[in-house]
């Protein structure tokens, strides 16, 4: 089990984070993100293995565990996310650095490569089993599987849970909304503080705030969608090099996002990790390390 000390930031966007930081100051600077529903301790193995030559930031991001839990639904907007990410390298005078993220915390990170890239600020990202925002909404409208591995975003986003979540907490949630299996990679330990992390209160709403903020479609199995305007607009192109890890077994994101990849990111590097499920990071910690080691 890894613990890292935690410092509490304050950002312009006036939420508060708290930060694990590791490694030299004067390093250069991986921000890792972590996703749905973890904390900082997703890139436990990672922080662990760069500190040693990399200034290393991760965040409780908003919402989750300790740090700040704004109530309106519209404080979770992607663009507010990604503007949190700005603001922490800010406040931590950090100049340049590169953007890394997992499941939700890559969704942020592929908008932040997008934003960085333009201020000159992102120098790369890598982004694990987390897709491209253009290329999701595509295949939620167009791809049966995707569609139907997705379905678990609409009951996080039905008020009509509200009740369940609040009477018995986020795992019976989880347990009623998610029926792809689910690693036995997580230790007992590890285990344990991730549902005390749930407890935190304002959690489980702060966490799913992120799905009810975002603008992504997620049509009903067998609906006649109607086509997002996104999808018929010129998506700009990530330029930064950009290595994307991919688990194989992700039953929430399979392969076929990987497909048009390359026609979205010019700089582009895939590493696909087998017989992996969905929590690459941790369940597979020295092939992701392996495959950053010879990215950066």
């Amino acid at each position: 089990m890894t613990e890292f000390a935690l410092k509490r930031v304050a950002l312009s966007t006036g939420v508060e984070l708290d930060v694990a930081e590791e490694g030299p100051r004067d390093a250069p600077v991986l921000i890792f993100l972590h996703g749905f529903p973890e904390s900082h301790r997703t890139w436990r193995h990672q922080i662990r293995h760069f500190s040693d030559r990399f200034r290393c930031i991760a965040p409780d991001q908003r919402g989750y565990c300790k740090s700040s839990k704004p109530e309106p639904v519209s404080d979770y907007s992607p663009d507010k996310l990604a503007a949190d990410i700005f603001a922490l390298a800010d406040a931590l005078g950090v100049e340049r650095f590169t953007v890394v993220g997992h499941d939700w915390g890559g969704a942020i990170a592929w908008i932040v490569a997008l934003m960085g890239q333009a201020n000159g600020r992102v120098e790369r990202a890598i982004i694990a089993n987390a897709p491209h925002p253009y290329l999701f909404q595509r295949l939620l409208i167009e791809n049966d599987e995707q569609r139907a591995a997705s379905q678990y975003m609409r009951a996080f986003r039905d008020p009509a849970n509200d009740a369940l979540i609040r009477d018995h907490g986020l795992a019976a949630l989880l347990m009623k909304a998610i029926k792809w299996d689910r690693s036995s990679a997580m230790t007992a330990e590890d285990s344990a503080i991730l549902l005390r992390d749930w407890q935190e209160p304002g959690a489980a709403f702060g966490m799913l705030n992120w799905y009810r903020a975002s603008t992504i479609q997620v049509p009903a199995i067998g609906e006649q969608a109607e086509r997002p305007a996104m999808l018929d607009s010129v998506f700009p192109t990530i330029t930064i090099p950009t290595l994307v890890i991919w688990a194989t077994d992700d039953k929430a994101l399979p392969l076929c996002n990987l497909d048009g990849m390359a026609e979205m990111v010019s700089d582009l590097r895939i590493v696909k990790v087998p017989d992996c499920g969905h929590f690459v990071p941790w369940e597979a910690p020295d092939a992701v390390n392996a495959a950053m080691d010879g990215f950066l």
